[in-house]
């Protein structure tokens, strides 16, 4: 099966709650594989880059606009959760457990702006 961004952003929609559960990484890696792709798993957010490349998602350039089912791995900023955040975007909105305002989980990632990569299934 290939990857369905539309499934997959459609999933993340419907699942969102309206605040933060605690739980990004799971509700984005399900979404994505609701897409039709598996990319396994792993305990914190901030280490789920190396699955998604070996699932054939490689990382978009800094002038790149992200895409409906691009996916976002944001590292941990200092005090903050130490998992860091992970989301997927269905071209207008972020998306993980919760429904974001941005590509920032909250006002402490806003703040700090710690190291992310957006990634693309090709």
């Amino acid at each position: 099966m290939g990857w369905d961004a539309s499934a997959a952003v459609s999933y993340a929609r419907r699942r969102a709650s309206s605040v933060s559960q605690g739980r990004c990484a799971e509700f984005t890696r399900k979404a994505i594989n609701e897409g039709g792709i598996d990319i396994g798993h792993t305990h914190f957010a901030r280490d789920y880059g190396r699955l998604l490349e070996k699932s054939g998602f490689r990382p978009i350039g800094p002038g790149e606009n992200p895409r409906a089912g691009d996916v976002v791995i944001i590292q941990p900023y200092p005090g903050g959760n130490p998992s860091g955040h992970m989301a997927i975007f269905d071209g207008t909105t972020w998306y993980s457990d919760f429904i974001q305002r941005d590509i920032w989980a909250g006002p402490g990632y806003r703040k700090t702006h710690p190291a992310y990569v957006i990634y693309r299934k090709n």
